[in-house]
């Protein structure tokens, strides 16, 4: 068997169906992951107002998306979700591999998908807006559908097959992106769709008409084959109106991103290899992907609203080095006690996730220090303490719920 690079990778004994371990480094992982979006990131652009300081303004800078083009932290994260999914792909059904057969595997990961793909329309508002402003694909939906392909394949087909699969969702898109034509019209809108109807868009017809040329190859805002084929073909709302970050086809090579999270599951559940052997295979695979995804990123650039190839190699590089560190330090050196929040938060991840999206906890925080309590703060202590304080209280609320959960061995799964 081999990656995509053609190196030996290591292999579970097939005749084996014993459970593995629980690795609490995948749950602390994606709590860390989830940290930042259900406050982490507010509490850190908080702190801006400050300090000027060269190290806090860097640091926040990487908490923020970059508009296009490059590479930046806060760009990781969800590709770093998926590559867990599908690290938890591989622990779940090595799990019931005694209990489940093919038949029961692929229903019930058909019916999770599907349950996360509603769970995905509601958490976007659900029907409370009239047709056409409901909106079909976002984050969940994008999940359930990298979900719904990858643990299909797992179940379908054997470790070569995902390998050669995870090529070819990168190498396809890639050739469709490059190679197939579309008409030469620029989609780009000033307007993003939260702050306007989707009825305000104009057919197709009339945004097209009297283009008579094409174009293939080019990956500016609004002008590539993937925001035309959500223009043409995606229905309901779409972030930027004509097209949306999640769109159809860059759908493709997030699915690689949780292939790519199924082979680090099978290095962790394999027994041929030590703990430290595993870091090193995750570090140095993760290495390796981040500088193939550079270089194919000088043809093919390194997009995340895109989702490009070569983005899915470098975030599918940062993962596997993130994982190999988290697995270092929590399931081998077994240092646990300070990634304890981050376990709470991973246990119940699409339960806070979705918390965050219906409580405004930020509102519950300023009943307790807003006001003139804020406004003293900011003028006694410094500017920004009090704006500190509210998101700092923001994200604990959350925090403690999930501790709540945990404590009780309580886990909202699908």
């Amino acid at each position: 068997m081999s990656d995509p690079r053609g190196t030996p990778l290591p292999t579970a004994p097939q005749n084996s169906v014993s459970a593995p371990p629980r690795l609490l480094s995948v749950d602390a992982l994606r709590g860390f992951d989830m940290f930042w979006i259900i406050g982490g990131e507010e509490v850190a652009k908080a702190l801006q107002p400050l300090s000027d300081g060269a190290v806090l303004t860097a640091f926040v800078t990487q908490l923020k998306h970059v508009e296009w083009q490059g590479f930046r932290f806060f760009d990781a994260i969800f590709p770093l979700f998926l590559f867990l999914v599908g690290v938890s792909i591989v622990l779940s059904f090595e799990r019931q591999r005694a209990t489940l057969g093919r038949g029961a595997a692929l229903v019930r990961i058909a019916r999770r998908s599907v349950l996360l793909f509603a769970l995905g329309i509601f958490y976007y508002g659900g029907i409370t807006r009239t047709w056409p402003d409901v909106q079909i694909l976002g984050v969940l939906p994008r999940i359930a559908l990298c979900y719904f392909f990858a643990a299909s394949l797992y179940v379908l087909v054997p470790r070569k097959g995902i390998v050669v699969a995870a090529v070819l969702c990168l190498a396809g898109y890639w050739a469709a992106m490059t190679f197939v034509p579309f008409p030469d019209v620029n989609l780009a809108h000033g307007t993003v769709g939260k702050r306007g109807s989707q009825a305000d868009v104009k057919p197709a017809s009339v945004l097209t008409a009297g283009v008579t040329t094409t174009v293939r190859g080019t990956f500016e805002e609004g002008r590539n084959l993937a925001h035309y084929v959500d223009f043409r073909l995606l229905p309901g709302k779409k972030r930027n109106l004509h097209y949306t970050n999640e769109g159809l086809l860059s759908t493709v090579p997030a699915v690689a991103t949780t292939l790519f999270g199924i082979m680090a599951g099978w290095l962790l559940t394999s027994q041929r290899w030590s703990g430290r052997q595993k870091v090193a295979w995750l570090l140095g695979a993760g290495a390796v992907a981040i500088g193939l995804g550079l270089l194919w990123g000088l043809q093919f650039p390194v997009i995340k609203r895109l989702w490009t190839s070569s983005f899915c190699l470098v975030a599918s590089g940062f993962a596997a080095m993130l994982l190999g560190v988290f697995y270092l330090v929590v399931d081998v050196w077994c240092w646990r006690k300070w990634c304890t929040p981050f376990l709470w938060i991973g246990s119940n991840a699409l339960t806070v996730y979705l918390a965050v999206n219906l409580v405004d906890f930020d509102a519950i925080a300023a009943r307790f220090v807003g006001g003139d309590l804020k406004a003293y703060l900011e003028l006694q202590l410094a500017k920004g303490s009090g704006g500190l304080l509210i998101a700092a209280i923001g994200l604990l609320l959350p925090v403690l719920l999930v501790r709540f959960l945990y404590q009780r061995r309580i886990f909202i799964r699908l």
